[in-house]
């Protein structure tokens, strides 16, 4: 009875401090918003112009490592559902197969991955360090809102690079991963992207920019968050780095699975199964 009482104050004592550490993170992303619309100390050229380096950062240099990803993924789910649905007699299912594993659930997570890992640290340490060298206070005493020059512009900027990111890892994947197959399987592109436009729908397009749009932010919002909670010393930075990597996979995975649960709930009642 102890032990059951000691494990349930544990789980009580986690809640409370992620609920607690998520609640800081949303208010970070209010007063960031907030002060990019009402602090005039920076123009809006100088905004954009840091919201243009972070999408050419996580964005474009991260388009090599997500190629090579995508045309691995794509290839090897391609080539085990050609063998085993070929066994059970449902090739044309192909399609529903690879929109579920490669758009739906599959791409999402591996996109976010990989930028929590390049640019999620590479956010955290620079704040990181622009807190232990004083360079925050210094913007703050010329009259500039680091919420709406740094915070910001990185929030928007790594957004709009992971949906990009997931875009071209699905379409490379799926278009990609099946030129490859064509050396060891015989099917013609026509059935292919037939079986694709048949399976896909609009729920994908909803379920496509909650979990890309969402993860997207979740990083660099932990990350910024982790990055400015450092106090002075810079023996603090690869602590808040890894902080900042821990949770936001977290975050991010626990957000893919909300949404994917609730999505086949909501499958499951529509055909009247629950």
């Amino acid at each position: 009875m102890a032990s059951l009482l000691s494990q349930i104050d544990s789980l009580g004592r986690f809640v409370t401090k992620n609920l607690e550490y998520t609640l800081r993170v949303l208010l970070m992303v209010y007063l960031s918003l907030r002060a990019t619309i009402l602090d005039k100390a920076q123009g809006f050229r100088q905004i954009v112009g840091v919201i243009s380096a972070q999408i050419y950062f996580t964005g474009f240099q991260a388009l090599p490592l997500i190629s090579v990803l995508a045309l691995g993924v794509g290839a090897v789910m391609i080539l085990q559902s050609l063998s085993n649905l070929t066994l059970l007699g449902g090739t044309q299912m192909i399609g529903n197969f690879l929109i579920v594993m490669v758009l739906r659930e599959a791409g999402p997570l591996l996109v976010a991955l990989v930028v929590i890992a390049r640019s999620g640290t590479a956010v955290a340490s620079e704040l990181g360090n622009m807190r232990a060298n004083r360079e925050i206070e210094a913007l703050e005493s010329m009259g500039i809102n680091p919420m709406s020059f740094i915070v910001f512009p990185r929030i928007l900027g790594g957004i709009i690079s992971v949906l990009a990111l997931a875009f071209y890892f699905n379409f490379i994947a799926l278009i990609g991963g099946f030129l490859i197959t064509r050396f060891v399987q015989d099917m013609s592109i026509a059935f292919y992207t037939d079986s694709l436009m048949r399976a896909f729908a609009k729920e994908d397009v909803l379920i496509f920019l909650l979990k890309n749009g969402f993860s997207g932010m979740i990083i660099f919002v932990v990350s910024c968050y982790q990055g400015l909670s450092v106090k002075r010393s810079p023996h603090e930075v690869p602590q808040v780095t890894t902080q900042a990597v821990v949770n936001s996979i977290i975050f991010v995975v626990i957000f893919n699975l909300m949404v994917s649960a609730l999505f086949y709930l909501n499958q499951l009642r529509s055909i009247g199964v629950v």
